[in-house]
């Protein structure tokens, strides 16, 4: 609803893992050449890792665009919560075997006639299981034992497990240690620098159709890098509500008011009187010590410009949706103004 006024061509921070948008850090790059390498070499198990948001289905789907599908034949389990038998029916659904027996053996079997038949074919079969910190052992014992389908040359099956951070304590496991020392290449991606977070939103507003610079002022980057902690998905959400604020009050630029506003309704922020472990503080409240590279830097670059800029930010008002500020209407009211929703 803002682009025209943005000058945009479509939406700039959506939430949907769309490839064209992929913002590519040193580690985005790593992961991205591993998988595509890993993959094509027949190296079996691989496993990427990231904290939620990070973007690791992003750069999956970037890779079931950019290899031919005369290379590769893949199969994506997206929701690991399944039993071995779901989830071995999922695998071979999705590998486009409409025709799933009852039987687990004659399941095996069809899967092995397939697997061979790629194979001749001169093509990698590829069995990707996103969100896979989240699957049983029982299910894992059961994608350890798939990969046991193989040549002397490699194997014929190669299997992708993407997850958050925690998908290392669950290969930690001492019953899971087969698992583990099957895994040829493992590959992390990490959360977005400060630095990172201002090219990001520069990166997204381009592709977006943009002629011009972003209109997100510095003070405004920095504080959505200390809002977000440098996840991609929470820069999204936090600069889509942003625009949509800024365009409800016709304003052509994003300063620290319309961040912090956003950030606070979307509870983001630490609220004087109710501490939440692991986020950054707000305007007006005490600053809470980050030990973290990415706080630490984000509160660097907070304080630098806070010796630049004199005075400093008002204290943020209390919410609007509490009824302690009722002179201001909300930012939704306002863009429901803005749009002629309301009278």
């Amino acid at each position: 609803m803002y682009y025209q006024f943005f000058g945009l061509r479509t939406e700039p921070f959506s939430m949907t893992p769309d490839p064209a948008f992929l913002f590519l850090t040193a580690a985005h790059r790593e992961a991205l050449a591993g998988l595509t390498y890993s993959i094509l070499s027949r190296k079996g198990f691989v496993v990427l890792t990231g904290d939620a948001g990070t973007g690791k289905t992003t750069l999956l789907t970037r890779i079931f665009q950019s290899i031919p599908s005369t290379r590769v034949r893949f199969s994506v389990v997206l929701n690991p919560t399944l039993t071995p038998a779901e989830f071995l029916e999922l695998a071979l659904l999705d590998f486009g075997i409409t025709t799933v027996p009852a039987s687990k053996a004659q399941r095996l079997i069809l899967l092995q006639q397939f697997l061979m038949e790629a194979s001749e074919k001169k093509q990698t079969a590829v069995l990707v299981v996103d969100e896979a910190h989240k699957l049983p052992p029982d299910v894992l014992e059961e994608i350890r034992l798939l990969s046991n389908f193989e040549q002397a040359d490699g194997k014929l099956l190669q299997i992708v497990l993407a997850g958050q951070t925690e998908l290392g304590d669950v290969l930690n496991r001492q019953d899971l240690r087969q698992l583990k020392q099957r895994i040829a290449v493992r590959l992390a991606i990490h959360p977005l620098s400060p630095s990172d977070v201002e090219h990001y939103i520069q990166h997204r507003w381009q592709k977006a159709g943009a002629t011009k610079p972003h209109p997100f002022q510095a003070e405004a980057v920095v504080r959505v890098a200390q809002c977000s902690r440098g996840i991609p998905r929470l820069v999204n959400v936090l600069c889509d509500n942003a625009l949509m604020l800024a365009y409800g009050e016709g304003s052509a630029t994003i300063g620290l008011s319309q961040i912090d506003e956003v950030a606070r309704d979307l509870d983001l922020v630490e609220t004087p009187g109710r501490t939440r472990p692991g986020q950054g503080a707000i305007a007006g409240a005490p600053l809470r010590v980050d030990r973290s590279p990415v706080g630490a830097t984000a509160n660097g670059l907070a304080t630098a410009i806070a010796d630049r800029t004199a005075p400093g930010p008002a204290p943020i008002p209390i919410l609007e949706r509490y009824q302690r500020n009722p002179a201001k209407p909300s930012r939704l009211t306002r863009l429901a103004g803005r749009l002629g929703l309301t009278r």
